[in-house]
Order: C-alpha cells, then structure tokens, then sequence
C-alpha cells in the first residue's frame, strides 16, 4: 500500500512509485511508436491510405470507458471488503483477548511469558498466530514463519506439517479445545463461553470471506473483452487521428492509452488486494498491529514498534 501526502501541481507529473506507469510502460511505449510511425506516413500503409475516421472512436471510446470504470469500481469494492474484514479481525482480536482475560478464571495473574501454562495468554497469543497464518495463506506464502513466534513449541511442529490453507483452521480448532477445557475444569461458566465461542466464529466467518475473495476473481471472459478492447482501440487510434491532429498525434495517443492502460491494469491489481502489488492492502502492517494490541492487553513489556513504510511502500 502506498502511503504518502498527496503531491499537488506539476510534482504530480513525476511520480513512479505507485504508479501504473511501470506495469504499462512498454506497451504503451510501443503504441506511442506506432503513433509516430503513423504520423510520419501520414496515415498510409504500404502506399494504400487507411480510410478511418473518428467517429467510430467516439462510438468505441465513451462504452469502454464506462465499462473499464464500471469493472475497477468491481474491483475497488473486492479491495474495501477485503480491508473491512481485515478491520473486523482486529476488533475480534482485541475481543477475544479482554473476554480471556476478564471471563477465564485463575488465581495467577496473566504474564504473557508463562504461555505453556496459561490458557488465557495461549489463547491470546494463538490469535497473533491466526493473522500471521492468514496472511500468509492469503499471499501463498508457503515458508512464512512469523506464526512460531506466537504458538508453542508442539503446536507449531503440527501446524508447520499442515498445508497452507489448512493452519488457519487448525489454530482456530485448538483455540475451541482450550476453551472446552476451561469449561470442562470450570473455569469460565458455560454462558459466558458462549460469548468467546461467538467471538472464535467472528474470525472463522472473517477468514473465509477473504478466501472466498482470494480464490473468486472477476470472470475472466469480462477482463479479457475488456483487454482487448482496449488495445485494439489504442492501436488502431493513430489512423483516426492523423488526418485531424497532424503531428501531435502521438501526444495526444499517449494520453490516452495511458489513460485505458492503466485503468485497465489498476483493475488488474484491485481485484486481488491481498496480494504484495504495490496498491495491496498492508497485511504486514496490519499483523503488527494486531500484535501490538494484544501485547497491550497482556501487559508484555517488549512491545514492537509499528511498522513504517519504505520509500512510501507499506507492506
């Protein structure tokens, strides 16, 4: 994710990082060729003119506009729900963390070093462990160590050996045992487990919308007509202008394939926002985060420090 105050005026015309202009930049550079190759023949191939003209760019141009717009609007609105639920795991987070707390009983006080022997502080811990397992599961990051840290030593030996996409469920199994067992030794009253049970469902449901976000993408046959669409309609732009524009034909075909490409390629990268495209969703940072408030709630005196971006990038 890029995070940046927004630039103004003519700084804007420079920007790279986080801009589309790197994924779109050599065939955009070859459809400016084009233009220019156009310009110089004024509009002939092999001695024969090309009879178009711009009105059938104006019949093509607004409907694929409004459906490239229509398609990233689709796709921005995969990347909100993709944040909000990543937003509700936060808050189920820090829930879960004050109901183990305040509702398990013990007569010891919580240290978040005595994890082995505390439910309370596994539990919490554990829930560290489910973002970091998800976040790697949403970003098929098969060697993605960053749970271990948060789960014992055994637990983590069970959880390593699973697939990728079947930790989170397996976290989230053992979180259900520890709290059967808390009931079963009548450590919390069966009513007020019900209200943690509630909360353990509040992460699966949040964990399997964002599946069901990762494994779903826009059909295929939509993205494709629109790419195509919008190359052949970038291509064939020279011979329409040529006869209207003379030598400022490719500025003005740079415009606006530029503008078609990298619409085009944004709707690419908002359609998955999980994904490490530099307009993702900062998972990394939101781990921290979730790290960071629950070393809170446990009192652990080696808090992290919450991540900042590199070179604007938030990861």
């Amino acid at each position: 994710m890029i995070v940046r105050d927004r630039p103004s005026g003519f700084k804007l015309l420079w920007i790279v990082r986080g801009s589309v202009l790197q994924r779109i930049k050599a065939v955009l550079a070859i459809n400016i060729v084009l233009a220019i190759i156009v310009t110089v023949a004024h509009g002939n191939l092999f001695h024969t003119k090309i009879p178009i003209t711009p009105i059938p760019f104006t019949l093509i141009g607004l409907p694929l506009a409004i459906f490239l717009g229509f398609r990233n609007n689709t796709a921005y609105a995969r990347y909100w729900e993709g944040r909000k639920l990543w937003g509700e795991i936060l808050i189920y987070a820090r829930t879960l963390a004050r109901q183990c707390q305040s509702l398990i009983q013990s007569d010891l006080p919580v240290d978040p070093r005595q994890r082995a022997n505390d439910v309370r502080v596994r539990m919490v811990h554990r829930t560290v462990a489910f973002a970091h397992a998800l976040r790697a599961q949403l970003r098929v990051l098969k060697e993605d160590t960053a749970a271990e840290h948060w789960l014992v030593d055994t637990e983590w030996q069970h959880v390593q050996q699973l697939p990728l996409n079947h930790r989170v469920d397996a976290i989230m199994l053992a979180m259900g045992k520890d709290l059967g067992q808390c009931v079963h030794d009548h450590r919390i009253d069966p009513c007020l487990a019900v209200s943690i049970d509630k909360t353990l469902n509040g992460l699966t449901a949040a964990a399997a919308s964002c599946e069901r976000i990762r494994n779903t993408p826009i059909p295929f046959s939509y993205t494709l007509l629109l790419h195509r669409t919008a190359h052949l309609y970038c291509f064939l732009l020279p011979f329409g202008l040529v006869d209207i524009t003379g030598f400022m034909t490719p500025f003005v075909v740079a415009i606006v394939a530029y503008t078609f490409y990298g619409l085009d390629v944004l709707g690419d990268e908002l359609e998955e926002p999980f994904g490490m495209e530099s307009n993702d969703l900062a998972l990394d940072s939101i781990c921290r985060s979730i790290e960071i408030s629950l070393g809170h709630s446990l009192g652990d005196p080696q808090i992290p420090e919450p991540l900042k971006p590199v070179d604007y990038l938030l990861t």
